[in-house]
């Protein structure tokens, strides 16, 4: 039996159109007639030999083996792209002043930020981390090439969504006890006032008649973990970057209100940057990618 070498040109097509949601909407963006990605899609289904796609509703979705053709294909164009970027970056130089939340501190920063440097040793990188305001505030002013930030409803020129991400009740760690109070006030553990999470957590529980007391505030949010650990109350976030020390609620446990989601996205200064700028962001995106 011959080796099957899948062409990264198909490859791409394939990953575009499923980001996409559409195959004409891949062609379009790569250049290309609906035809011509109609074929390479066909093309890539047998040299797979087997089904990529079962029909659902009027669509399309993947098979298993369609999504795990999809994981490999975005693997292989990323060491492509990787290789490529190393190839014409080695004489790249400057700065490149990048923001995100604390969330991504411990699982998302170092990963990208390593991955970006083998490919561009010369580029020195300003990492800046900090609360939502600050960074958007830092990105508008040009002090920021770009941000990873919640989108919390402030208006931006330049934001892409990325992943849209449930709030969730984070509490005390496995084996304690749910914070609760004399009164029967629901104890909080939050940012201080204007903090997006702060707000809709209060709101959800107004809506459901539930008093609640804030008991202790942060700026950082390692002093919110210290709290919510030491039992002082229950606070908002996503699942991500939690702290050993706490845990995620199951929705309506406590009777505790459903919350909403909160989109994540990139803050870019200008419409577009320049290209080093945007393969770090491509970096951030595909770790976050990975983490949702």
């Amino acid at each position: 039996m011959s080796k099957v070498i899948f062409d990264l040109d198909v490859l791409r097509s394939f990953v575009t159109g499923m980001d996409l949601g559409s195959f004409a909407k891949a062609a379009d963006r790569l250049g290309r007639s609906t035809s011509a990605v109609s074929a390479q899609i066909r093309k890539l289904e047998e040299q797979a030999g087997m089904a990529i796609f079962r029909k659902a509703g009027r669509g399309l979705a993947l098979t298993e083996a369609g999504e795990t053709m999809l994981a490999y294909a975005r693997r292989l164009l990323d060491l492509n792209d990787e290789a490529v970027t190393a190839l014409h970056g080695m004489t790249s130089e400057g700065w490149l002043r990048v923001g995100m939340q604390e969330d991504f501190a411990e699982k998302l920063l170092p990963a990208a930020l390593g991955r970006f440097a083998r490919a561009h040793p010369k580029v020195r990188i300003e990492a800046r981390l900090g609360r939502n305001n600050d960074l958007l505030d830092r990105v508008a002013r040009g002090q920021l090439d770009f941000a990873l930030a919640w989108d919390n409803g402030s208006a931006a020129p330049f934001k892409t969504d990325i992943a849209t991400l449930p709030v969730r009740w984070i509490a005390p760690g496995t084996g304690m006890a749910i914070p609760t109070s004399e009164d029967g006030a629901l104890p909080l553990v939050s940012f201080d006032d204007g903090c997006w999470f702060r707000s809709v957590g209060t709101a959800a529980l107004d809506r459901a008649g539930r008093a609640w007391r804030i008991t202790l505030t942060s700026p950082s949010l390692s002093g919110l973990w210290a709290g919510v650990e030491a039992g002082l109350g229950l606070t908002l976030r996503t699942s991500i970057g939690l702290s050993s020390g706490v845990r995620v609620l199951e929705e309506g446990t406590n009777g505790l209100p459903p919350l909403p989601s909160i989109s994540l996205a990139i803050y870019r200064k200008d419409a577009t940057l320049d290209p080093v700028a945007e393969r770090l962001i491509d970096i951030v995106t595909d770790g976050v990618r990975d983490l949702t």
